[in-house]
């Protein structure tokens, strides 16, 4: 169905941008007046409220105890980095991907460590590998949720209790929406500006006690940069999953991200940020059900993501059309959603086939979403309407 009548009702917040996701519901400045602005932190109350955000960290994802967090630089990026940098090249690594981020890290693995020991498995926008075909007696890098495709694990259970080698999951859209089996995860990272809605720059860093000797037994033929090393004279900087950052952080961010995690705790921590997410994910899903001019990237509802949801014209008129034709189409109903005040960046990732991409994230409101689908199919309406008019 489409309509080329404006819809009446619009989108409270239209903010649905995949990074830096929408602050918390009921955000405002005042959140942050506790800030230990102008302050070292390595002060007291400093250390105290990156102590507190490791704390609650753990607390609403359910880290095991023995697990190790840190606060660290660069984002997720910076975690990542840190970790493959710090704990490849000790046995053959399998490299896997499923979007643009994970082949961000075939490449660096590969051009910029350059192991000489890898396998890489990629798998096409929309769909995951097959995880049979993984070998997870090498060490092992993957996303869980794929941002850019709109794909996500279902499920750890391909991963072998047993394993030998070290499993690196990039899981920064995941965390704190979907369940993540800490038991089958060596390292695991994710960013602040993801799914609670944080401010940028600051990474976190999840180590097992699998990571944590991998650490202390094996040093990497390459040097280390400063903002990468995790260990002293041969053991562990403990200081660092205390909250004694390696480098200066943003208190005004750490101040943000308490007051999402406080967010979190208050609409049933991890249970209730994942039905939230879901809930979001149904709206649109309920939308393309009723419209056969829309589709899923991935088409398979099992490895469907709840927080990156990615979507493409499937009208034959519109993929029949030259690739260059399809990306002006796309972007054009991008163009004129952001013109009418009602979606704000939700184009498909530059890399990704052209469509869009909804962020549907816990702090997404429901009602928000249902407000923004007559809006789809009015833009889609009225672009169709311009190709028209044009040929």
């Amino acid at each position: 169905m489409t309509t080329t009548t404006k819809p009446d009702l619009r989108p409270q917040n239209p903010r649905f941008s995949s990074g830096p996701c929408a602050k918390r519901p009921g955000w405002s400045l005042a959140a942050l007046e506790d800030a230990a602005l102008g302050r070292s932190h390595r002060a007291k109350v400093g250390k105290s409220k990156l102590q507190q955000a490791i704390d609650e960290t753990r607390e609403i994802l359910g880290v095991p105890a023995d697990y190790r967090i840190a606060i660290v630089p660069a984002s997720d990026t910076g975690a990542v980095e840190m970790a493959m940098w710090s704990l490849l090249g000790a046995r053959g690594t399998d490299l896997v991907a499923w979007e643009s981020f994970g082949a961000g890290w075939v490449t660096d693995a590969v051009k910029q460590l350059k192991l000489s020991d890898v396998r890489t498995l990629e798998a096409g926008y929309g769909d995951i590998v097959d995880l049979a075909t993984v070998d997870f007696d090498r060490d092992v890098v993957f996303t869980w949720n794929g941002t850019t495709s709109g794909v996500r694990l279902p499920n750890g259970d391909a991963i072998p209790a047993d394993r030998q080698g070290l499993t690196i999951c990039d899981a920064t859209s995941a965390a704190f929406a979907q369940d993540l089996p800490y038991d089958k995860l060596d390292v695991v990272t994710f960013s602040w500006q993801k799914v609670l809605g944080g401010e940028a720059a600051h990474g976190m860093l999840i180590l097992s006690p699998r990571a944590v000797e991998r650490l202390l037994t094996y040093k990497p033929a390459w040097p280390l940069p400063k903002i990468f090393r995790m260990t002293s004279g041969g053991k562990l900087i403990e200081g660092l999953f205390k909250g004694e950052t390696i480098n200066t952080p943003s208190m005004l961010c750490v101040e943000d991200y308490l007051d999402a995690l406080g967010w979190a705790k208050s609409v049933g921590g991890l249970d209730g940020l994942k039905a939230r997410a879901d809930a979001n994910l149904a709206v649109i899903e309920r939308f393309v059900e009723k419209n056969s001019w829309l589709g899923f990237l991935a088409t398979s509802k099992e490895i469907r993501s709840n927080t990156s949801v990615c979507l493409q014209f499937v009208d034959p008129a519109i993929v029949a059309l030259p690739a260059d034709a399809q990306e002006a189409f796309a972007k054009g109903v991008v163009a004129l959603l952001e013109k009418e005040g009602v979606a704000l960046d939700i184009g498909a990732y530059r890399d990704a086939p052209p469509g869009l991409r909804i962020w549907c994230g816990a702090t997404v409101e429901a009602s928000d979403l249902e407000a923004l689908m007559p809006w789809l199919a009015y833009a889609y309406a009225a672009e169709k309407a311009t190709l028209a008019q044009a040929a």
